[in-house]
């Protein structure tokens, strides 16, 4: 038996050895794209789900409020009037006073998916056709707008994803998170560009829309009966001929400082969710973290340590150009050993996705239906 099992991982390790070479071209193929000029300021705009006070919530918000673009609003959606997130978007309102900014309460959601119903909410009310819709623990510098605008002025464009770079909390498990993000993650997606010939998908922290686009594939109550709304948005979208992309513009995922037992929880959910909206792709994340194969190999047979070698020298170039080539987030010489403890605690978590059907997501209970739609148990 032991020379299957040595077969086995021979070929899990030789198909990581190919991903991480398409995941280094995938990277440069990326970098080599600039964005085009900007010629005509078409007004945005920016929705803002808000849920409570996340960590460094005020500079993440006023990052948006300081925007250097000439016609842009902002929106702010929160389930309850009591939210604290909403008195602080009024301190900043006060702060900014040229900045159009207005506020809603939505009340208790009629959807499973209750950030696809703020987003709803406010987009019926936005002013604007071209939108952007950023989730609050998302940090900007002042030119986002005007490298999403430029983009948007192909008139073909429909859905564009912001790449976006973690940037952890002081807990272990934030920063091992945060690493697989910087290379695991958006390695796979700047692959799946790569390898798919152009992007069918989009990632939800920051995405930018028509209006025309969400309303012609149905709108937020199409989009509400699945978890991984932002995934399905730039898939039906591309579906229907939109073009969909990865902008020029790399955002900051501020993750927070998560404890193990919810840190644990989100994985989870993550990707069981993932292995319902993305089966094959599921199934093709095997590939993804090349070291746990690897290690298993050279206990299996020894003498074939190089391999371990080799894979890990594979692993750190990789890495080294999603992380700092593309997402200007370099791991740190301090810091290197995270890859390895990520792996493998990936693996685990990939495994487990195989398994159960149910997630928790903020204190609730839901069913994952088999087509990535989800529904409240209980």
């Amino acid at each position: 038996m032991s020379w299957l099992l040595t077969v086995l991982l021979g070929c899990l390790v030789a198909g990581a050895w190919v991903y991480c070479v398409l995941t280094i071209a995938a990277a440069r193929r990326y970098r080599a794209a600039r964005p085009p000029e900007l010629v005509q300021a078409e007004p945005v705009s920016i929705l803002k789900p808000l849920h409570g006070l996340d960590e460094g919530l005020e500079e993440n918000l006023r990052s948006f409020f300081e925007q250097d673009y000439p016609a842009f609003e902002l929106l702010f959606a929160a389930r309850e009037a009591s939210d604290p997130a909403l008195a602080l978007v009024e301190r900043l309102r006060g702060s900014y006073p040229g900045v159009p900014v207005r506020t809603f309460v939505t009340g208790e959601p009629p959807y499973p998916n209750a950030k696809v119903w703020s987003l709803e909410t406010m987009m019926r009310e936005a002013a604007h056709d071209l939108l952007v819709m950023s989730d609050s623990d998302i940090r900007v510098t002042p030119g986002m707008l005007k490298v999403i605008a430029a983009e948007f002025q192909d008139a073909a464009l429909g859905v564009a994803t912001c790449p976006y770079r973690a940037v952890a909390g002081a807990s272990l498990w934030s920063r091992l998170e945060a690493a697989g993000m910087n290379t695991e993650f958006w390695g796979g997606c700047l692959t799946a560009r790569l390898v798919e010939g152009g992007v069918h998908f989009a990632v939800g922290p920051t995405i930018a829309a028509r209006r025309r686009v969400i309303e012609e594939l149905g709108g937020w109550s199409t989009l509400s009966r699945f978890l991984a709304e932002d995934f399905v948005l730039g898939q039906f979208a591309s579906a229907l001929g939109h073009g969909v992309i990865l902008s020029s513009y790399v955002v900051e995922h501020r993750i927070g400082a998560q404890a193990l037992a919810p840190n644990f929880a989100h994985r989870l959910r993550w990707n069981r969710s993932t292995r319902r909206s993305r089966p094959a792709g599921y199934v093709g994340q095997v590939f993804t973290n090349p070291l746990p194969p690897a290690a298993l190999l050279v206990a299996v047979q020894p003498q074939w340590w190089p391999v371990l070698a080799l894979t890990a020298v594979l692993r750190a170039i990789s890495a080294s150009e999603v992380s700092a080539g593309v997402l200007k987030q370099g791991i740190g010489p301090r810091n290197w050993w995270l890859i390895p403890a990520q792996d493998l605690l990936s693996f685990g978590f990939w495994l487990a996705g195989f398994f159960g059907n149910t997630i928790v997501w903020r204190g609730r209970r839901y069913r994952l239906e088999r087509d990535g739609r989800f529904l409240l148990l209980g």
